[in-house]
């Protein structure tokens, strides 16, 4: 009698970003201790005016590329919601969004250090606020683009993830707009 051929072991996954509300948590808080440290700097750097103005330029670049693509996110989700686009297109969509969404945010927090944000001005406060949330709720939103993903394919959607999904929506669009707001009015000082 012939042996079998051995099968290789199955190769070990890794633990992903996405995969649980632990890891989530722990990417949320590395978020708001690296949010504290670039405030911190902030505070401690000092830009001549060609540093500032560059440093404009990029916030105002990062936020087109970051806001820009939350927007094409949403309107796929409307697209959806409208019957004119399939779940999985919409959440296919989204996952690609990720990177301009997190590049655009990362470089909005980059360029903002350079900025001379008044750190005792009530509105810079909350517009850090706004700021903190969003990277929250962007963390916490992969996390429902996977489990919404893992849905049975052709049922419908349950009111959890539905209701998940609007207020991650309506969180997102709140934050940006309000830091966006903010940002408008500090410049006119």
């Amino acid at each position: 009698m012939s042996a079998l051929p051995s099968q290789p072991p199955a190769p070990v996954r890794r633990l992903g970003l996405y995969d649980t509300w632990w890891t989530v948590c722990a990417a949320a808080l590395a978020a708001c201790l690296a949010l504290a440290a670039c405030t911190w700097m902030s505070l401690h750097l000092h830009t001549d005016a060609t540093l500032h103005t560059a440093a404009l330029f990029v916030h105002l670049a990062s936020l087109i590329l970051g806001f820009g693509a939350v927007l094409v996110a949403d309107y796929y989700a409307l697209l959806w919601l409208t019957g004119r686009c399939t779940l999985p297109d919409t959440l296919t969509a989204a996952a690609r969004l990720h990177l301009p969404i997190w590049t655009g945010l990362a470089g909005l927090v980059a360029s903002g250090v350079l900025l001379h944000p008044d750190l005792g001005s009530t509105l810079t406060r909350t517009k850090l606020a706004l700021i903190l949330v969003l990277t929250v709720n962007g963390l916490q939103a992969g996390l429902l683009n996977r489990r919404t993903a893992q849905h049975p394919a052709g049922s419908p959607l349950g009111t959890r993830l539905l209701a998940w999904g609007a207020a991650t929506a309506l969180t997102s669009q709140v934050c940006w707009w309000g830091a966006v707001l903010i940002g408008f009015l500090n410049s006119r000082r």
